[in-house]
C-alpha cells in the first residue's frame, strides 16, 4: 500500500506541468506564483483540516518543539528554491528530458544525504553499499539522458526544437536541472526532520496514514516564502506584474483555473508521498524517496512523448533516451533488491 501511494504521488507530479500548456498571455513567473498559492497554501491546509481530527491541530502545533518546526520550514524554504528552478528546468528542456534529469539528481541526493546526516556509515552494511551503488547508477542514467538531449539538439533545427519546447536550451537547462535536483532533495529532509511532529499528530488521534499532513503545511510554508519572493522579484524586474490585469476576464479566470489545477497536482505528489511514507516499514522508509522519483521519471517521459517533445529525432537518439530512462528507473529500485 505504501509503495502504491508513493507511485501515485509520482504520477501526479509528472502530470502537474501539463495544465500550464493552456495558460495564455502570462509569463512563467506569473503563472508559477498563482500555482504556488494553490500548491503551498490552500491545498495543504485543506487536506490537513479533513484528515486531522477537528480541534487537534492547535494542540499538535503547540506540542511540537519550536526547533523542529523551524527546521522543517528551513528545509521547505531550500526545497522552494529547488521548486521554482525545477520549473525553469522544464521550461528549457521540456517535460520528458527536464524531469528525468532533475529527478535523477533529486533521487540521488534525497536518498543519500539523510542517512549520512544521521551518522550512518553506508559502507558498514549491505543496504548502505547498495544505496551508494544506486546513486552511482542514477548519475550514470542522468549522463545517458543528457546525451540524448545533446543528440536531439544536434539533429533538429531550432525551429523544430522550439515547436515542442518553445525555449529549448540544453546547456542552460542541464545546469538549472542539476541545481534544482540538489535543492529539491530538501523535501525529503523536511519529512525526516518532521518525524517528531508526525508522532505528536498520531498521539493526538490522527490516523497514521495522515500523520504527515501537518508536517507538509510547514514544509510548504517555507517553500512558498522563497517562491513568492523570487516570482514577485521577476514580476517587478521584467515588468510582468501587469500580467494579472492586462488580460480579459475570461482569460484571467481560465489561467487561474489551469494554474490551480497544476498546483493541486503538484501538491498531490507530497500528500501521497507523506501518506505512503507512513505505511512503509522502518527499514524500507529511507528508500521511499527513490520510489517516488521512479514514478515521476516514468510518467514524465510518457507525457514527453504524448506532447511530441521528441518528434523528429532519429532512432539512435530514442534508443539512447530509453536506455537512460531504464537506467534511472533501475537505480531507484536497486537498493530494494
Amino acid at each position: 500500500m505504501g509503495i502504491g501511494l508513493i507511485l501515485m504521488g509520482g504520477i501526479a507530479a509528472a502530470s502537474f506541468y501539463t495544465p500550464f500548456k493552456k495558460v495564455q498571455s502570462w509569463s512563467w513567473e506569473s503563472f508559477w506564483l498563482v500555482h504556488a498559492f494553490m500548491a503551498y497554501i490552500f491545498a495543504p491546509w485543506f487536506f490537513a483540516l479533513i484528515t486531522v481530527p477537528w480541534g487537534e491541530i492547535p494542540g499538535i502545533i503547540s506540542s511540537t518543539p519550536d526547533r523542529v518546526k523551524w527546521l522543517i520550514i528551513l528545509f521547505g524554504a531550500i526545497w522552494g528554491i529547488g521548486g521554482f528552478t525545477f520549473g525553469l528546468g522544464i521550461r528549457y528542456l521540456g517535460i520528458g528530458l527536464g524531469m528525468s534529469t532533475t529527478l535523477g539528481f533529486t533521487a540521488a541526493f534525497g536518498t543519500l544525504i539523510p542517512p549520512l546526516v544521521a551518522g550512518n556509515n553506508l559502507f558498514s552494511t549491505s543496504s548502505g553499499i547498495l544505496t551508494v551503488i544506486g546513486v552511482i547508477v542514477c548519475l550514470t542514467g542522468i549522463s545517458v539522458v543528457g546525451y540524448a538531449g545533446y543528440l536531439k539538439e544536434q539533429q533538429l533545427s531550432r525551429a523544430e526544437r522550439n515547436k515542442a519546447v518553445a525555449e529549448f536550451a540544453l546547456r542552460k537547462g542541464i545546469l538549472i536541472a542539476v541545481f534544482a535536483g540538489v535543492m529539491s532533495a530538501s523535501m525529503n529532509y523536511g519529512f525526516e526532520a518532521g518525524k517528531p511532529m508526525a508522532e505528536v499528530a498520531r498521539q493526538h488521534g490522527t490516523h497514521p496514514l495522515y500523520a504527515n499532513s501537518i508536517v507538509l503545511i510547514y514544509i510548504l510554508m517555507g517553500g512558498f516564502v522563497t517562491t513568492f519572493i523570487y516570482c514577485l522579484y521577476l514580476n517587478i524586474k521584467n515588468g510582468t506584474i501587469k500580467d494579472y490585469r492586462n488580460v480579459e476576464r475570461r482569460v484571467f479566470l481560465r489561467n487561474v483555473f489551469f494554474c490551480f489545477a497544476a498546483g493541486f497536482l503538484w501538491f498531490l505528489e507530497f500528500q501521497f508521498y507523506g501518506m505512503g511514507l507512513g505505511q512503509l516499514p522502518a527499514g524500507v522508509s529511507v528508500f521511499g524517496w527513490s520510489i517516488l522519483m521512479a514514478g515521476e521519471i516514468s510518467a514524465s517521459n510518457i507525457w514527453g512523448f504524448f506532447l511530441k517533445e521528441w518528434e523528429g529525432v532519429g532512432t539512435r537518439t530514442l534508443r539512447v533516451l530509453f536506455t537512460g530512462i531504464l537506467i534511472l528507473i533501475f537505480s531507484t529500485f536497486i537498493i530494494l533488491f
